[in-house]
């Protein structure tokens, strides 16, 4: 790369991590490769809340600099925002924001900027609306009235205009378009005159497929056997599964074939975006996988972790496990939480005739961290989160559903108990009195024997491969973008950490049309998942360590692999090498 390149981040996730975009960035900044390469990097999103003091604006580890939201006119910025502020009606915060990585100590600190765009004066985004269907065919009319599309148009030209103002609008200026929210400032960027910029579109998903996947009864079985067909024929996803123009997201993703570039995830990732339209075909698609954690740890430190989730176990149920099984999720229908307890099921049959026992931690929801009150209130009040009530602050609608599930399961099984925590923060403030005081949340990821991860839809998954650098057992799908990783850095040798399901195999069913891969439905599906299940659960019998020689042969297998996945390893070989690419643009499609 170019020296002084600048790398702008367009992104939801400017000031917290809320996902998988959150986990790439602190993965970038933390990683001594990319540091290297990239001379300055500024964070660009809007800015969500008023609320608050000028001290919260960008976060726990945040500087602002410069906010006239709250009167803070700093006079080394003033000149450079007050006539783009005036212009737009829109207000700036400008700082800094501190990344730092604790096990290897390296850190750095993007610029932020974030743009109030709520009383964005209409007729400046009204003409960039105008340009926007002139030249890229993109109908405002059908969504503005979407907050989640309207905002992001609003932020785009102010962005562009406060980059130029902090001298960051040149050649040299690579803009990322992280997932939908970024595309309008990249379609900006690209109608900016004479500055050049270099656009990229970095695809964490492919927004259009994931809705396919989740809404229909078939989910990734159907899917992905539909969409290999389509490939083959010629046939896109406006064919196979009706018009997507309505949809928002399907519109700026597709959007995104005017970009110099597009980075995908995972090998998937890059497959649906082929499937959106043909001139994704002769697109310039770069695989750019996540990073993982690779960090050495000795016998001795994963059996004290997993020791305290043993007491932990014994504390709430009475027993102390053999095994440890862990899947750490948010509660979405994408991660198919369902397919653990399939898996399950087997095993306890098995654990039945080896006397062995273990405990499932299910570490997820779907709403905000409870106050530390509310936790000990409950957990004194009626036993949780051994027992749930439904209703705030436990159970949501989507948690109570699937609780439903865990409590069939713990009235069958004898050997292996799930306990369902739905509180992220896995330490005894967070989560109650009866975990032990000395737990932190790594002790889940360090202790694990098993990592459930067998999503629907997974357009990488770095959550299923954390426990690897650990020795602990990966399982996850065969759609999830990591597989290809694996396959990168592996090659074809069986791997005794890592177990992939294929949930999408039809090899004992005969559909020999397109027509009738459209009709899997999810009795077709449930008799794929019940057989997969049953192979997943036998191969984790196999390979759970029965001894300190087994744990320590994970650990180091694990850790091997892991460190050929890590962030500097991943940013050396795919991120940069794509990066290096966009130098030589591609005409606009």
């Amino acid at each position: 790369m170019a020296n002084g390149t600048t790398v702008v981040h367009v992104t939801h996730e400017t000031i917290g991590k809320i996902g998988g975009i959150g986990a790439v960035l602190n993965g970038l900044f933390t990683c001594k490769s990319y540091l290297d390469a990239v001379e300055r990097s500024i964070l660009v999103g809007p800015l969500f809340t008023t609320e608050g003091s000028a001290l919260d604006r960008l976060g726990e580890n945040g500087e602002v600099l410069y906010s006239s939201i709250d009167g803070l006119i700093n006079p080394g910025y003033a000149p450079a925002f007050r006539k783009l502020e005036s212009f737009y009606n829109a207000g700036i915060v400008y700082g800094r924001r501190t990344f730092v990585d604790e096990q290897t100590g390296v850190k750095s600190s993007p610029e932020v900027l974030l743009v109030d765009v709520r009383h964005i004066d209409k007729g400046a985004i009204d003409e960039f609306k105008r340009r926007l269907y002139g030249e890229f065919g993109l109908r405002s009319h059908l969504y503005e009235h979407l907050w989640e599309y309207e905002q992001y148009v609003r932020l785009a030209p102010v962005a562009i205009a406060a980059l130029k103002a902090l001298g960051a609008a040149n050649e040299s200026t690579v803009i990322i378009a992280h997932e939908f929210m970024g595309m309008p400032t990249a379609l900006a960027a690209i109608l900016e005159p004479g500055c050049n910029f270099t656009t990229v579109f970095y695809a964490h998903e492919v927004a259009t497929m994931r809705r396919i996947v989740e809404e229909h009864p078939g989910h990734d079985t159907m899917f992905y056997n539909v969409m290999k067909y389509a490939h083959k024929e010629k046939l896109y996803v406006n064919e196979m599964f009706g018009d997507q123009s309505s949809y928002f997201k399907h519109a700026l993703v597709e959007a995104s074939k005017y970009c110099d570039h597009i980075f995908a995830v995972g090998d998937y990732v890059a497959e649906e975006l082929r499937f959106l339209a043909p001139e994704f075909e002769t697109a310039d698609i770069h695989v750019a996988y996540n990073g993982i954690p690779a960090y050495r740890i000795t016998v001795a430190e994963k059996l004290a972790s997993k020791e305290r989730l043993q007491r932990y176990c014994q504390t709430l149920l009475g027993y102390k496990p053999d095994f440890i099984f862990t899947h750490v999720t948010r509660l979405i229908r994408s991660k198919a939480l369902w397919r653990d307890l399939r898996a399950l099921y087997p095993i306890e049959d098995n654990f039945r005739s080896l006397g062995k026992t273990a405990v499932l931690f299910i570490l997820s929801t779907e709403v905000t961290q409870r106050p530390s009150h509310d936790i000990f209130n409950m957990e004194s009040a009626y036993n949780w989160p051994v027992a749930h009530r439904e209703g705030w602050p436990d159970l949501s609608g989507g948690e109570a559903n699937f609780y439903t599930a865990v409590q069939e399961f713990n009235a069958r099984s004898r050997n292996i108990k799930i306990i369902f925590i739905n509180q992220f923060g896995f330490r005894q403030k967070n989560c109650g009195r009866r975990m032990p005081e000395d737990m932190e949340f790594m002790d889940i990821r360090r202790g694990t024997d098993v990592e459930f991860g067998q999503s629907i839809y997974e357009p990488f998954g770095i959550s299923q491969l954390e426990p690897l650098t650990f020795g602990g057992i990966c399982v996850f799908s065969s759609v999830c973008g990591c597989s290809g990783l694996l396959r990168d850095v592996a090659g074809t040798q069986d791997v005794k950490n890592v177990i992939v399901a294929d949930y999408t195999n039809l090899s004992e069913c005969d559909y020999a049309e397109i027509e009738d891969l459209l009709q899997i439905d999810r009795a077709v599906r449930d008799q794929v998942e019940i057989k997969e299940s049953a192979n997943v659960a036998e191969e984790i019998v196999q390979r759970l360590p029965r001894n300190e020689s087994e744990i320590e042969s994970l650990i180091g297998t694990g850790y091997r692999l892991a460190a050929n996945m890590s962030w500097d390893v991943i940013v050396k070989d795919y991120l940069l090498s794509g990066l290096q690419k966009t130098s030589q643009k591609v005409p606009a499609l």
